[in-house]
């Protein structure tokens, strides 16, 4: 499996599971296992899930070596201290550090959690740090005041949410940039032109558009909570897209190749 470099030095996987809107209990726990059964070795969760504890569980009674398993969770930054929270979710989560700890979304601004996440990471609770949701301003913004950089960005990022403006920018600063809900909550599975590539190609829409991720340099982290499909999700690296799929995969995208994190109109924060 791909692996991309990190600007601490560490490797995180190209592909993973996320477990955004999954049920706590059974559901997280079944996903989580039959994914680590299926070779993913990259488990995204966040506080803001609930979900941290069957995460958690999962993974021990996977009998895979925690160093071998990379896990982030995210600090809700409606709460006041990162690395109090932090605390929380290495409780809940049964384990000793985190691979990765992202502030959710820049809430109250870019920078004022920043203290407390490098904190997180010079007293060892976390080997790395980062965002999601931000955008290229807001990564610059940071950069100006951080002494420890961050090391992902992670944002709503497939065809039909192409940020080529963000892309580069992250790519710049050096940053890796990861793709949640690649699959549009599975609203793009239906679309024709990845229908067709899928088609021509003898793949599933869900690998074609995993498959897109990959090619452009992305960590991918699709959801689904079904063994089958979390098997086929992993299963993209024995084929490639060809320059004119990429192109039509390309052409699909709505946000004009913006630089921001988000839509102004799913800014759920004020």
């Amino acid at each position: 499996m791909t692996q991309l470099k990190l600007l601490n030095g560490t490797e995180i996987p190209a592909v993973g599971l996320g477990v955004w809107q999954v049920e706590d209990g059974a559901q997280t726990e079944q996903a989580v296992s039959a994914a680590l059964e299926a070779g993913y070795r990259l488990i995204d969760t966040a506080q803001g899930y609930g979900n941290e504890a069957s995460v958690g569980k999962a993974i021990r009674e996977s009998g895979i070596p925690r160093e071998e398993i990379f896990l982030t969770t995210k600090f809700l930054p409606a709460k006041d201290d990162p690395y109090v929270e932090a605390e929380k979710s290495l409780e809940r989560l049964g384990t000793d550090y985190l691979d990765l700890y992202l502030i959710h979304w820049p809430q109250g601004g870019p920078t004022w959690a920043w203290p407390g996440m490098e904190k997180v990471s010079t007293a060892g609770l976390s080997k790395g740090i980062g965002v999601s949701n931000f955008s290229a301003a807001e990564l610059a913004e940071l950069a100006k005041v951080a002494e420890i950089p961050a090391a992902v960005n992670q944002v709503y990022f497939s065809p039909f949410a192409y940020r080529r403006a963000l892309l580069d920018a992250s790519n710049e600063a050096g940053l890796v940039t990861q793709a949640y809900s690649p699959l549009g909550t599975g609203e793009h599975l239906t679309d024709a032109v990845v229908g067709r590539i899928a088609e021509e190609l003898g793949r599933t829409p869900a690998q074609v558009l995993i498959r897109w991720g990959v090619q452009k340099g992305l960590s991918v982290i699709p959801k689904s909570t079904h063994r089958e499909r979390i098997v086929q999700n992993f299963a993209v690296f024995d084929f490639e897209l060809d320059e004119q799929a990429v192109a039509a995969l390309d052409a699909l995208d709505t946000t004009n190749g913006t630089a921001d994190g988000l839509a102004a109109t799913t800014k759920w924060w004020s």
